[in-house]
């Protein structure tokens, strides 16, 4: 079965500063909660670009670190960015970054797409498990981000 996850959250932050944090994946290890023990292992020299591919060990499970190969598959520089899965934990993963700018600071939604591993079971440890995780992961995500950039949810 194919989910979804959609998150909005206001950042009282101009788009250039929105766009300038967000747009160097090695940032990513800031806004993602510690007991993932995230680390990036190559690709994320450069700030983003279309076809740059970034590997990263992410330990979803107490003990079990999972490869995670990402490809940014489309940028437009202050707008938008896409990444998709290449290798890891998911069946399929697609995420959108976007990026507006309103009043004095930029609304910026992730939606994500994707699809658990384990064909038809799957979806029994979405239902138990994998849903809950990612709640947790992007809670977590959005009060960072609330705390760089001021604004909430």
């Amino acid at each position: 079965m194919i989910y979804r996850l959609h998150r909005k959250q206001f950042l009282s932050a101009s788009i250039e500063e929105v766009w300038a944090y967000f747009s160097n994946p090695k940032n990513l290890n800031e806004i993602t909660p510690p007991d993932l023990h995230f680390e990036i292992i190559a690709g994320a020299d450069e700030p983003m670009y279309e076809g740059q591919i970034i590997e990263y060990r992410v330990q979803f499970v107490p003990g079990w670190r999972s490869v995670w190969l990402t490809e940014i598959a489309h940028v437009r520089p202050g707008e938008y960015f896409v990444d998709e899965q290449r290798l890891g934990p998911y069946r399929f993963w697609y995420h959108e970054h976007r990026f507006r700018p309103q009043g004095n600071g930029v609304w910026m939604t992730d939606h994500v797409t994707y699809i658990p591993p384990f064909a038809w079971l799957g979806d029994v440890v979405h239902a138990l498990w994998i849903h809950r995780r990612l709640e947790q992961i992007f809670d977590y995500r959005a009060r960072r981000i609330a705390e760089l950039f001021g604004g909430g949810r």
